[in-house]
């Protein structure tokens, strides 16, 4: 694992346009009931312009900014030894159906452990107007030769 990633900055991606199918979707996969995740009428009555994703939603949009990390050739990243080891979420406002959005990666942190590394990368996500929406933080574990 490289440690001159920290602190790299990978250029946006192109902006997603949120569906109110992909919401649906993604909120009967993660077990979401609440009627704004699925029902227009019930989103608007509760003061939102269409559907609601449910928070993790963000990490469709995480995906392909991690796939930029997992692609560079100067990260010394071998993705069949990456594992999943934590996910946070810091919003300003939920996602809605219908917003146009715009994810960045940093990479916040590498740190070595063991044999193992680890690092944590940031998707902060901006709307159309440029404001924040959504930072996702993922901290990936790339486990050391056997």
């Amino acid at each position: 694992m490289n440690p001159e990633l920290q602190g790299r900055v990978f250029p946006p991606i192109e902006p997603y346009l949120v569906g109110r199918e992909k919401v649906r979707e993604f909120a009967r996969a993660v077990f979401a009931t609440n009627p704004i995740n699925h029902d227009l009428d019930a989103a608007r009555a509760a003061g939102y312009d269409d559907v609601v994703a449910p928070p993790t939603f963000a990490v469709v949009l995480q995906e392909h900014t991690l796939a930029q990390l997992l692609a560079e050739p100067d990260a010394g990243i071998d993705f069949s030894r990456v594992v999943h080891g934590d996910q946070r979420f810091v919003s300003s406002r939920p996602i809605v159906a219908g917003d146009l959005l715009t994810p960045t990666l940093t990479v916040s942190s590498v740190k070595t452990l063991g044999g193992h590394s680890i690092v944590t990368a940031e998707s902060a996500i901006t709307d159309a107007s440029g404001a924040h929406v959504v930072t996702a933080i993922s901290a990936l574990v790339v486990r050391g030769e056997d």
